[in-house]
């Protein structure tokens, strides 16, 4: 530290704002460009170059262990790898990676026989671009036409074009301004698509018919709620095209023939607030997935013709969460997870109770994977542990029987025995266990250092997954956890809804009270606990290191929504609207406006000592704009009372993921580990 220059220090300028009788002051509001998406203001760029200019200074003398962090994690992947073929209709397809290519190709072969055909180069349509990613892609039911969408800038706005994989040329048709969900028409002649308004929301379904100017494209479908954000999707049985609106809460689905995209959408069921549903199809009956009568969903059926004459097929559980309904020409899947893990179902269309597919271990991450046909024989599955490398499987639907395809390689080697894993249940201060799940090599000397990782938020469970580049971490004696928090939905509905709005803090105190509890039990020592948390993630980080700031031993708040308060403030910023029913509205509601200021990191940073911290930010990222964290680190250095390490990165051509690229995002997953290392004195 004391080697390095200066940190940047950003300008205080004045700035308030009052609501509910309240003045905020705001004195780094300046940081965000007037002009955004568009970030051209010189003041604003400088002072990120600085701060990008200080990280590389403060990390440069680590350079040699992020180098062997990415040398460790990149010979952990098999660089010339491909997927297992998958049988679509006529065709065979996969994706393959070359030795040393940063981005996939897709590749397709007749069923019948016949030689393979690369029908998509992702590593060409990247050349000289500092960021690409593929957003979806969607082949012509007829196997002639590739319809894909591409980001070139991290900014979530893809361009759509369509190439005819006869003759390999790209067709004259070029839509923008999606988020690229699009798909074919049943006869391969239209593009449905979801369009991107001015403020980053999808509002409009349309449909483009080949050949003709994007202007004349029709509306299909217009969302009027501000709030709401409209999806397009098929049907398993690809009878029907389907067309969604909602929010976090509530849902609306329309069909639409898959042979007649022209016809007049039939509502399913009109919108009620607080109530979800999605769809699916077999042979004239609608299956769907509801919480109308309980937070953990049921399955309801409806007559294609009368959608809205709902009749219970599967109940509600208090035990069983249940997550998703697949329609199979012979049976119906049922997934879900129950105490937490994952569950799968198969389901007689004739009645009678599921059949439930086991698994091995205690705790583990499985589903159903890429299943693009309805009438099947095997059912293609995926599966992983935090020890176990993910498998690809088929289940034949007749005997039972599983085989393997595919196991994730690691040719640096690796073995299993070495590692053991275990699910915990820790109480928070109000009682409530919360599961944690942790791995760690089996020589790991208690107390020791530990990795520990939350998210908490719109109902997303974090899997107990497999992780070869968190092999590096364990490698040098940290365990690594993860604490499924609520607002996440691991335990069901329920605890995902006893993380939001009013109850948010519970989110943020069973994160801190997880850490205690793994001090407690003899895992680890305060102080000695590296966190970690991106997005919603990086608010969650930004709270609990003002709530017990000497826990933590070191912080990577990756994208860090940290600006709570003045972003829900905010309607014309993207995704604020759409997001009230998660954070609640502090422009109506008084008792949300002061909730959220009583946690929002920003508006809670005070004159305490803080722990090392990296922060990242995207210069295009649209979901939480980089002057939240920009924000948060000037408002740190001119409050905190230590001489500990505070480092902002923001990437200048990427968005809410980082860079692209496998290699690319590894070495920033090389700089986040060094980083924590270092700060927790593990470089060696």
């Amino acid at each position: 530290m004391t080697m390095l220059p200066p940190p940047p220090v950003a300008a205080r300028r004045p700035h308030s704002s009052t609501h509910h009788g309240i003045t905020i002051e705001d004195p780094y509001a300046w940081l965000r460009d007037p002009g955004y998406p568009e970030v051209t203001d010189t003041e604003i760029l400088a002072y990120l170059s600085a701060e990008n200019a200080y990280f590389e200074a403060a990390m440069a003398p680590h350079q040699g262990l992020v180098d062997t962090l990415f040398k460790e994690m990149r010979g952990r992947i098999k660089e010339a790898d491909q997927s297992v073929p998958q049988k679509d209709g006529d065709w065979l397809y996969w994706r393959s990676f070359d030795e040393g290519a940063q981005y996939r190709k897709w590749w397709r072969s007749p069923v019948a026989g016949g030689e393979a055909a690369l029908i998509l180069d992702e590593p060409a349509l990247a050349e000289g671009k500092e960021y690409f990613r593929l957003g979806g892609m969607d082949v012509s039911p007829d196997g002639r036409l590739l319809a894909y969408g591409v980001d070139d800038n991290g900014s979530e706005r893809f361009t759509i074009r369509v190439k005819d994989l006869e003759t390999g040329e790209l067709l004259p048709d070029v839509i923008e301004g999606t988020l690229g969900a699009f798909l074919f028409s049943g006869d391969g002649k239209n593009l449905l698509y979801g369009l991107v308004n001015e403020h980053w929301r999808i509002d409009v379904a349309k449909l483009h018919r080949l050949g003709s100017a994007v202007a004349e494209d029709i509306e299909l479908y217009r969302e009027a709620d501000e709030g709401f954000q409209v999806g397009l999707g098929l049907t398993q049985s690809q009878r029907y095209i389907l067309i969604s609106t909602g929010d976090h809460v509530t849902s609306e689905v329309r069909l639409l023939p898959f042979d007649n995209p022209f016809a007049e959408p039939a509502m399913v069921a009109p919108r009620q607030p607080g109530r979800e549903y999605d769809v699916e199809e077999h042979d004239g009956t609608l299956f769907i997935r509801t919480n109308d009568t309980h937070t953990n969903f049921r399955v309801v059926t409806a007559p294609v013709a009368r959608p809205g004459e709902w009749s219970e097929l599967i109940a509600p559980s208090a035990d069983f969460y249940l997550t998703d309904v697949s329609t199979f020409a012979s049976l119906f899947v049922i997934e879900g997870r129950e105490h937490g893990l994952d569950r799968i179902y198969l389901h007689d269309y004739a009645g009678g109770p599921g059949k439930q597919i086991d698994f091995p271990e205690a705790s583990y991450s499985a589903g159903l994977d890429d299943n693009p046909e309805y009438d099947v024989a095997k059912l293609r599955l995926s599966y992983e542990s935090m020890v176990t490398p993910g498998s690809v499987l088929d289940y034949d639907l007749a005997t039972g029987e599983r085989t393997v395809l595919k196991v994730q390689e690691i040719p640096s080697g690796y073995d299993a025995s070495q590692y053991a894993t275990e699910r915990l249940e820790i109480p928070a201060r109000d009682g409530t266990r919360v599961p944690v799940s942790i791995v760690y090599k089996r020589d790991f000397q208690r107390p020791g250092p530990l990795y520990l990782y939350g998210y908490g938020a719109y109902g997303l469970a974090i899997e107990p997954g497999f992780s070869t580049s968190r092999l590096s971490l364990l490698d040098r004696g940290m365990a690594f956890a993860i604490a499924h928090i609520r607002g996440g939905d691991d335990l069901g509905q329920q605890w995902y809804l006893d993380g939001k709005l009013e109850k948010r803090t519970n989110t943020f105190h069973d994160f801190i009270d997880v850490a205690q509890g793994l001090v407690d039990l003899g895992y680890t020592q305060a102080g000695r606990i590296a966190i970690a948390g991106g997005s919603a993630g990086g608010e969650l980080m930004g709270a609990v290191i003002n709530e017990a700031p000497e826990l933590w031993g070191a912080v990577a708040a990756h994208v860090p929504f940290v600006d709570v308060l003045n972003t829900m403030l905010d309607p014309t910023l993207p995704l604020t609207p759409g997001e009230w029913p998660e954070w609640g509205n502090p422009i109506e509601d008084k008792a949300a406006f002061e909730l959220i200021r009583s946690y929002s990191p920003y508006d809670n940073v005070t004159a305490q000592a803080y722990p090392p911290l990296l922060v990242t930010a995207g210069l295009n990222d649209p979901r939480v704009t980089y002057w939240e964290p920009a924000k948060w680190v000037a408002r740190l250095r001119t409050a905190k009372t230590d001489d500990n390490l505070l480092l902002l990165k923001t990437n200048m051509g990427a968005g809410h993921g980082g860079k692209s690229g496998r290699f690319e995002s590894l070495r920033e997953t090389a700089e986040e580990f060094a980083f924590l290392l270092w700060q927790l004195g593990l470089t060696a």
